[in-house]
């Protein structure tokens, strides 16, 4: 058991959101009960994962997307009122921390996905902030697309869209940013790596792969950020005295 404040400090000094300048609050975004026994994790606070931390008596949720986005209504109605009067009828902390997670050189996202890529010699790519946003690395003997694109729908159990660039080259070094990362295929391409791999698409990528003959691969937003969160999850359960359940809300995008 921790209390909250505890808690929040912790997690405070493990992913240092203060040194980043984020599109929302990192840290408690909702206050609950002071102590805290039973973690609910997961990618996403939706409706549906604080219903599940309900049904299972949480005292927190730990999630990589919250509330308060910079730009969004401020209004307290609808589908935002029905979230946080759940969580705050039950009592229940939120605590969201977005950028610091993806680029945590451990329990990152992209650390995360680097391991399940299987990737070697795993370094940032220094001309994009904040640093490790963008991770790069590289396989010992290159390795087709199509084995990559295979290894990555094993790994994820997602089908994902694989565009492959004009020449078709093998794939020896390979860069990536998990989630809404589309737009740094420049920067990887300007790194020298033969893959590019994020969790959406946009229209413009396609040309961009095209023109630079870089491979891309979309593998979903959703499924390339799922595992940052489960591993800070299975980081506090083994290091601290808290009963913690990642909870995976199923999204196709």
């Amino acid at each position: 058991m921790l209390h909250r404040q505890q808690l929040l400090s912790l997690l405070s000094e493990l992913l240092q959101p203060g040194r980043i300048r984020d599109y929302c609050p990192n840290g408690l975004q909702v206050e609950g009960k002071p102590e805290i026994r039973r973690i609910v994790t997961g990618v996403t606070a939706s409706q549906a994962l604080v219903d599940a931390a309900i049904g299972w008596n949480a005292d927190a949720i730990l999630v990589h997307h919250g509330y308060f986005w910079k730009n969004e209504a401020s209004e307290i109605t609808g589908m935002k009122k029905k979230r946080l009067q759940a969580l705050l009828a039950n009592d229940i902390n939120l605590f969201a921390y977005h950028l610091p997670l993806d680029i945590h050189p451990e329990l990152g996202n992209n650390a995360q996905l680097g391991k399940l890529l299987n990737a070697e010699v795993i370094t940032p790519i220094a001309t994009v902030e904040p640093l490790g946003v963008v991770m790069q690395g590289e396989y010992a003997k290159s390795r087709s697309l199509s084995e990559v694109a295979t290894l990555l729908r094993q790994q994820l159990g997602r089908d994902m869209l694989v565009h492959a660039g004009v020449g078709n080259k093998p794939v020896r070094k390979l860069a990536w940013c998990t989630g809404g990362g589309q737009g740094y295929i420049e920067q990887a391409a300007a790194a020298g790596v033969d893959l590019f791999i994020s969790g959406e698409v946009s229209e413009q990528t396609i040309h961009v792969s095209r023109e630079l003959d870089i491979h891309f691969i979309a593998a979903g937003h959703h499924a390339t950020e799922r595992y940052g969160i489960k591993a800070l999850g299975q980081y506090l359960a083994a290091n601290y005295q808290l009963d913690v359940k990642f909870i995976d809300i199923d999204n196709p995008a």
